[in-house]
């Protein structure tokens, strides 16, 4: 399918054909679920704890006698149905980590840009590169383009000025063509691609 290519002074400067088995793909939420889910899952710290019986400081005595008190039999103030008393099967460091095929992955990044496609939200840029790295400059130019919510994909690098003059703008974001993902594409309502990364996402998934 034949896509426009701008520049980024906003000026159509040819034409790319999309390779359909990559960009022409049906919507599939479930696997775009999966995937984010996947993601985000990976991202989490795991870093959460509690105080089990044992790590709680404190006597190990019996409070009171087991018989003729007319109280509830009582243990250790460290029991966990007493105020300041350990937690039962409370949280603790761990990994939430889990597994999806590596084909579900490829799989999910394809219909990522083809819903993009569909949808009318993908721009294919002649290249993303600045001759200053001025945040001001860049500014005006993404307000000629109408971009508002962006993530740009590169090639194999990023160009440095670039890069620079957009870590200072909000809801901008910038990755080389091996960080593509489904959460950050999903995330941005535009999605553009550069010649360059068009040519090397299709050479990774076909």
């Amino acid at each position: 399918m034949k896509q426009d290519v701008i520049s980024i002074e906003n000026k159509k400067v040819g034409t790319i054909d999309l390779d359909d088995t990559v960009f022409g793909l049906d919507a599939r939420t479930d696997i775009l679920a999966r995937m984010v889910n996947w993601q985000l899952a990976k991202r989490r710290a795991g870093t959460h704890k509690v105080k089990a019986r044992s790590e709680i400081k404190g006597s190990t005595r019996k409070v009171i006698r087991q018989k003729g008190s007319g109280s509830a039999r009582r243990g250790s103030n460290k029991a966990p149905q007493l105020r300041g008393g350990g937690v039962t099967f409370g949280p603790v460091p761990r990994s939430h980590e889990h597994g999806l095929p590596k084909k579900v992955r490829k799989l999910a990044l394809k219909t990522a840009l083809s819903v993009k496609r569909s949808e009318g939200k993908l721009v294919v840029l002649d290249t993303a590169k600045l001759k200053e790295p001025k945040t001001a400059e860049l500014v005006k130019r993404l307000g000629k383009l109408g971009w508002a919510s962006t993530l740009v994909i590169d090639g194999a690098e990023t160009d440095a000025n670039f890069v620079r003059a957009a870590s200072n703008i909000a809801h901008l974001d910038v990755l080389p063509s091996q960080g593509a993902n489904v959460y950050d594409i999903l995330r941005r309502e535009t999605l553009v691609l550069t010649k360059d990364a068009v040519d090397r996402l299709v050479e990774r998934l076909k």
